[in-house]
């Protein structure tokens, strides 16, 4: 009989301590299997009934059992058959202990669950060394036992730990649908408040803007016009994602995409460049598309870099993760002075680029809302 996987793993002891139950209804056969057992380490509890033997166990387990046949009220196979009725005690070492003719007795024994048989009167050396036997193999299956429900415990902490991941894997999934794949990460690690919280930092912005969709969109079927968006968004954003840019939105005909925050990322301006010269080969099929289907649309960029602050604008039922500051204004206003194809860049972006990325100077610029010209610079495909 195997037993019960609900119950508990049993506690292990050491084989030299073992507890034993002795039972018998004569006083002097208990006296004496007790003493003999004390006399070798045994720690050993002694009943007089079987009935007062079931209420032993059922209190605490003992590590083997001696249990003798002839009793009154209650024999020794009665209790023995009601013992293993219980899956709990399935595997405790059962001794029964006889006087009767030893070979009748051994086949009841066994067919009640019995595990060993001694006779008496009682050959000492042979019970102790029956004993130590069956103690032994209870030990080793308790400890199999414990070492089990210890592994079982693992599992289910390590399912838990899984499905946890899982379920934020799944969570973040449907964050990035909606935010940028860093704001989303963050809210996912419940990183919310220092997110929102309003702070400063060194940015490159990036804007992009289609150039002729306004008149396209009045003179297109809104069909057309979708799906114009929707190439133009994804070569956007699939690119933003590739490089580690931040979407701070998409707005119609334009988007804007920042560096360096929440994530920190070693040099902005290249990678900002990089993305913006990514999106515009990301695109070329789609304008290749758009300018024989008559569209006429075409796409102008401006790379800006400076401080800014960011945080949580809204208000309580919504919030966008966003860039206020001067940054965000100027690389507005250079991707207006964009041309279909260019990418125009401040001057501390450019100065920020290494050699490997080819720029022209474009003079000094005009910009709506800043007092002082601009210099700017035009970066060229490589």
């Amino acid at each position: 009989m195997n037993a019960d996987p609900a119950a508990p793993a049993p506690r292990v002891r050491d084989p030299s301590s073992a507890r034993i139950l002795v039972v018998d209804d004569q006083e002097d056969n208990v006296l004496l299997l007790a003493e003999l057992l004390r006399m070798h380490g045994y720690t050993v509890e002694t009943v007089l009934s079987g009935q007062a033997a079931l209420d032993s166990v059922e209190r605490a387990p003992p590590d083997l059992m001696l249990l003798d046949v002839v009793m009154p009220v209650m024999s020794g196979l009665q209790v023995l058959r009601r013992l293993r009725e219980d899956p709990r005690h399935a595997m405790l070492p059962i001794v029964l202990v006889t006087a009767l003719d030893p070979d009748v007795e051994r086949v009841h024994g066994l067919e009640s669950g019995a595990d060993e048989f001694v006779s008496k009167p009682i050959n000492g050396p042979e019970l102790l060394a029956r004993v130590r036997s069956l103690v032994r193999v209870k030990h080793l299956f308790d400890r199999v036992e414990a070492q089990a429900a210890e592994l079982k415990a693992l599992n289910s902490e390590l399912e838990a730990r899984v499905a946890a991941k899982v379920a934020e894997v799944e969570r973040l999934s449907g964050l990035k649908r909606f935010l940028a794949p860093q704001v989303a990460a963050r809210v996912a690690d419940d990183d919310v408040d220092s997110l929102l919280a309003s702070h400063r930092a060194d940015i490159a912005v990036v804007f992009f803007d289609l150039r002729g969709f306004t008149a396209f969109s009045e003179r297109s079927e809104p069909e057309d016009v979708m799906r114009v968006l929707r190439e133009f968004h994804e070569g956007v954003g699939s690119q933003s994602q590739r490089f580690g840019g931040t979407i701070e939105r998409f707005v119609g005909d334009g988007a804007m995409v920042f560096f360096n925050d929440p994530e920190p990322i070693a040099e902005p301006c290249v990678e900002a460049a990089r993305f913006a010269l990514a999106v515009f080969a990301a695109c070329e099929a789609a304008l290749a598309r758009w300018q024989r289907d008559g569209f006429g649309l075409h796409i102008g960029s401006g790379i800006a870099y400076g401080y800014a602050t960011l945080g949580a604008i809204g208000f309580t039922d919504r919030y966008d993760y966003g860039v206020v500051g001067t940054v965000a204004n100027l690389a507005s206003r250079l991707c207006a002075e964009a041309h279909g194809g260019d990418i125009i860049v401040s001057a501390r972006v450019a100065s920020a680029l290494n050699e490997t990325f080819r720029k022209e100077p474009l003079g000094p610029l005009i910009l709506k809302g800043f007092r002082d010209p601009v210099e700017a610079y035009r970066l060229l495909q490589r």
